[in-house]
Parts: structure tokens; sequence; C-alpha cells
């Protein structure tokens, strides 16, 4: 997935640090997406077009109302919210149809075991990331405000 670009909707400076209310694209915020092709993440999510997240300011950024940016989440972070959502029921299913087997449950005890062990899944990983320490570990960051380019009427990638 690409870096997802989004336009700031709000900010708020507090002590030290800022956030911003981010309104993103979601359909053109990855080419697989755009494709067709995505990776399933939304699949049991809304099917809106935008969505609207808090984002933590990163260090240097300097970003207004209407501003366009780009925003990542740590790689670290990523890579342990891909866990959480397709480890979990992954897990859930392979115990469930390792407990049928030691059991001597049939193939047909083994494949629903396995089946509730891929529900079972979905509800832990549901639950750990409604909770608030997770909401706050995957935080997105904005690491760019994106300059608008009058000659092309559109906004491009530059450096801070």
């Amino acid at each position: 997935m690409d870096n997802p670009r989004g336009r700031v909707i709000a900010v708020e400076r507090v002590d030290t640090s800022s956030h911003a209310l981010v309104e993103v694209d979601v359909t053109s915020s990855c080419r697989r997406c755009r494709k067709g092709k995505g990776c399933g993440a939304g699949l049991f999510g809304s099917n809106a077009k935008s969505r609207r997240f808090d984002a933590l300011v990163g260090e240097g950024v300097n970003v207004q109302e209407g501003d366009d940016v780009r925003i990542e989440l740590a790689p670290a972070d990523l890579l342990q919210a891909s866990l959480t959502v397709y480890g979990l029921p992954l897990f859930g299913a392979v115990l469930g149809a390792v407990v049928a087997y030691l059991t001597g449950l049939g193939e047909l005890f083994a494949a629903m075991a396995a089946l509730g062990g891929i529900v079972a899944g979905f509800a832990v990983a549901q639950r750990r990331l409604q909770g608030a320490g997770c909401l706050r570990q995957f935080t997105p960051t904005i690491v760019e405000r994106l300059p608008f380019d009058e000659s092309s009427n559109s906004r491009q990638s530059a450096h801070r």
C-alpha cells in the first residue's frame, strides 16, 4: 500500500504535540484498491469512499486546515496490526483443527472447529483493535505537507 494522502480538516495543538483531523479518499489511497484487488482490510468495515481520523503531526511538519498531507504508520506498527487482523483468525483456525485432530474427531468436526476458530479469532481481533490502547498505538502520523502546484492545479509531493 502506498502512503495515503489526505486533507487536513482541523488542527489541534496541545502543549508540545499537534493532532489533526484528516480526511482520506479510501479508493485512491491504494493502488490495489483502485484496481479492485485490495487486501480485504475493509471487508468488515464501512464501504465509504472517504474516512476521517485523528493523526499526529510529525516533528517539523507545519499544517493548517485545508492542507493536503502524506501520512504513514510506522512499519513495526503496521506489522503488528497485520498480525492482529490476519494472524489471530489464522491461529484460531489452526488451533481449532489441531484440537479436533488430537481428540480423534472426524474431518467434519475438524473443519467445523477450524471455522469456529476463525470466528473466535475475528472476534478477538475486533475487540483488540477497538481498545483505547490499540487506537493510540496505531495512530498514523502526518509526515509531509504537500504544496499546491498552481500550474497543474493539483498537489505534488515535495520535501518538508
